[in-house]
């Protein structure tokens, strides 16, 4: 009795305990499925992308909305400048001609030097909101995390600083698993096209072969032949997504096919001088404000300059997140070629080992050889010499 009492509360407190066990079960179930997701290859791309987007809305906020003093500096200098100008013309006027141009020259030079002290901070003439639009703030992560960095945006805040240290801490990483995994699943689908191809092409060699195989009884010459693709293919595919850019990028960004073709080589290789940027030339929120204000004073602009404006802004954003893709597809592309350079090789020194171990046995067999021979030659005549002495 006292064990069928005993099953009895054992059962009572596992069917107690299991529906309050329920939610927690199936709540690390969906973490250990989410987590092998993302470290698939679309995961990993998933998160790479939302991990770009999260930041460009962080940076946007923290820089975009900050209190630029620059441009009250400058415009206190200028108007100090043509004060100071005034008073001189005021006070020589044309009389003493020398003078007065000594002193305007003193100040004008004094002016220009306080200028070029402020550019060098990185003064530009534009505000943070127009410096940091969203298509902007993309490329500056995508910059970030894959060590590419341009250098034409730069964080100028102390948070904006400190932000960045952080997110290169977790983006570089991720893009390292992004760059490994990309890699891994280009080659393999491009070793299979190529082989697909090598297969069609060499279809009635490889059908006689082993036909010829059959006929002389050899099982071992009908395994299949392992194909490596060559270096070349990867540099043409290469050198076919460098020219695919160079032609787009000339077309966006009204470069010379020589600037755009030397961008786009310096990203992939992710040199990234920041001489060539997309996006540089961009349509910003003040100069449709300065072009709807000159709308209304002058009658004589055309009225849908203003519209224009604003559909050129809905174009260059849609052609930045397009340059977005296309940085992120070449990098892939890079990981591919370097994966399938590294296999070929691979094959190539494991040849090259077994010629070389075949090389050498026939070195030493030949110089055994040539050696026994001697010996047996000297020991023939020995033999020789002892028959005829008996």
């Amino acid at each position: 009795m006292s064990k069928i009492q005993r099953n009895g509360q054992a059962d009572s407190s596992n069917t107690s305990s299991s529906p309050s066990n329920r939610p927690r079960k199936r709540f690390k179930k969906c973490c250990r499925n989410f987590v092998t997701f993302m470290c698939t290859q679309v995961g990993v791309g998933a998160l790479i992308v939302i991990y770009a987007i999260c930041g460009a809305f962080s940076f946007r906020k923290i820089e975009g909305e900050s209190e630029d003093t620059k441009e009250a500096e400058v415009a206190g200098l200028r108007s100090t400048c043509a004060e100071e100008l005034w008073n001189i013309t005021e006070t020589y006027n044309t009389l003493d001609k020398p003078t007065w141009q000594n002193s305007t020259d003193i100040i004008l030079q004094n002016y220009q030097r306080q200028i070029a002290t402020i550019i060098k901070q990185g003064y530009d003439y534009r505000k943070p909101a127009d410096i940091w639009s969203f298509p902007a703030a993309l490329m500056f992560c995508l910059s970030v995390i894959t060590m590419i960095g341009y250098g034409n945006m730069v964080p100028r805040t102390p948070w904006g600083k400190g932000f960045t240290v952080i997110y290169a801490t977790f983006g570089i990483p991720l893009y390292i698993l992004y760059f490994l995994n990309m890699g891994k699943v280009l080659a393999r689908s491009f070793q299979f096209l190529y082989r697909s191809l090598h297969e069609c092409t060499h279809e009635r060699s490889i059908v006689d072969h082993r036909l010829e195989a059959l006929e002389n009884g050899s099982l071992r010459s009908l395994h299949r032949k392992k194909i490596i693709v060559p270096s070349t293919a990867c540099l043409w595919v290469i050198i076919f997504y460098i020219l695919t850019g160079t032609i787009m990028f000339a077309n966006w960004e009204k470069w010379s096919f020589l600037n755009s073709f030397y961008f786009c080589m310096t990203s992939l290789c992710k040199i990234g001088f920041g001489d060539f940027v997309p996006g540089a030339s961009l349509v910003t929120g003040s100069l449709i404000a300065e072009t709807s204000k000159k709308v209304q004073e002058d009658p004589t602009i055309d009225p849908n300059a203003v519209t224009k404006l604003q559909r050129s802004i809905a174009e260059q954003h849609s052609k930045l997140a397009i340059n977005f893709i296309y940085m992120l597809i070449g990098m892939g592309l890079v990981a591919m070629c370097y994966n399938l350079m590294r296999e070929e090789v691979r094959v190539k020194l494991k040849e090259l080992k077994e010629d070389t171990k075949l090389c050498l046995d026939d070195t030493r067999s030949r110089f055994v050889g040539c050696c026994g021979g001697r010996h047996r030659d000297v020991y023939d005549d020995d033999d020789d010499d002892g028959d005829d002495y008996y």
